[in-house]
């Protein structure tokens, strides 16, 4: 990830539509991301609403873009930045845009920019809809930049718009730490920021009475929060009683039992497991195949009568 000395933002600021004393802050924020490479302001400069910004102008260093509404009740300052922001876009000289608006109107240009790889930071007030903080990196409320915390909402026009939601701390805080934790069930500190700001770009520890994201992480009861000596702050859930509870009771009781008993019960288990192949394999075995018929033996054949021959003579023959 390249340092904020390598990151060539672009600050377009709709002068309409915020008011000048924000343009300090707004700018040392910016400074955190990156350098100010372009520092541009647009707006009707022949109007007098826009006095204020006229001394803030010079002292900052930012371009006043002029831009004269050719038609009552439109704003052509929202076109001219747009068309701004695109040449800088196929210049290839930026690597970053900070758009600082409370406008819905940027919101499809906020989209086209990182659909072209760059990062783009939102700036603007709490009533800023919640189209336009979805659609960038991060949105960062102009409030929480002034001293003192919140401060009043300007008058500048800005279309009205439902109250805005503030998320579950407890919701986005579990999720990350289960989205960024290791095998051990710890995570830094960084990376869940990260990943909060991914998923609410518009996330705020000021919404829940915080002054810096650790403290917001140390008040959480059910988040365990350590620094081991020469390391990085270190989050994880903490683990329900119920869970541990249980655990506790399955080792003591495991640890109460005769030597004797779990010495009978290491050795009969591989016999209750011997004994239950064997009906199975006997379960399995094959029906014997029939036994085949006798084959009936030939009866004796009937003796066979030798037959004598008698001859009989006559007497006379016999006398003879």
């Amino acid at each position: 990830m390249p340092s904020p000395e390598n990151v060539r933002i672009a600050v377009l600021i709709d002068a309409d539509n915020t008011s000048p004393k924000h343009a300090e802050a707004l700018l040392e924020e910016v400074a955190k991301y990156g350098v100010p490479t372009v520092k541009r302001a647009y707006g009707d400069w022949t109007d007098k609403h826009l006095s204020g910004w006229r001394g803030e102008v010079p002292k900052y260093a930012i371009q006043p873009m002029l831009q004269i509404a050719h038609t009552t009740g439109k704003n052509s300052t929202d076109s001219a930045l747009i068309i701004d922001a695109m040449d800088l876009l196929y210049s290839g000289n930026v690597d970053a845009f900070a758009l600082v608006s409370s406008d819905s109107d940027f919101t499809s240009l906020a989209i086209r920019l990182r659909g072209s790889g760059r990062t783009v930071y939102g700036m603007g007030l709490r009533k800023t809809p919640q189209s336009l903080r979805q659609a960038v990196d991060r949105f960062i409320f102009l409030e929480d930049l002034q001293d003192g915390g919140a401060a009043a909402e300007d008058s500048a026009p800005v279309e009205d718009t439902e109250p805005r939601r503030i998320p579950d701390v407890r919701r986005l805080l579990e999720r990350a730490v289960n989205g960024t934790s290791h095998d051990d069930g710890w995570a830094s500190l960084s990376s869940i920021a990260n990943h909060v700001t991914r998923v609410e770009p518009s996330f705020s520890v000021k919404d829940y009475g915080a002054a810096k994201f650790v403290d917001l992480v140390r008040a959480q009861d059910y988040l365990e929060v350590e620094q081991p000596e020469g390391g990085s702050v270190r989050v994880r859930l903490v683990p329900r009683k119920g869970s541990a509870a249980k655990k506790t009771a399955a080792k003591k009781a495991t640890a109460e039992k005769p030597a004797t008993e779990r010495t009978v019960e290491k050795t009969e288990a591989p016999v209750t497991r011997k004994t239950t192949t064997r009906k199975r394999a006997a379960k399995k075995a094959p029906a014997p195949a029939p036994e085949p018929e006798p084959t009936p033996e030939p009866e004796p054949a009937a003796p066979t009568v030798q037959r004598h021959t008698v001859t009989t003579r006559k007497r006379s023959q016999r006398k003879a």
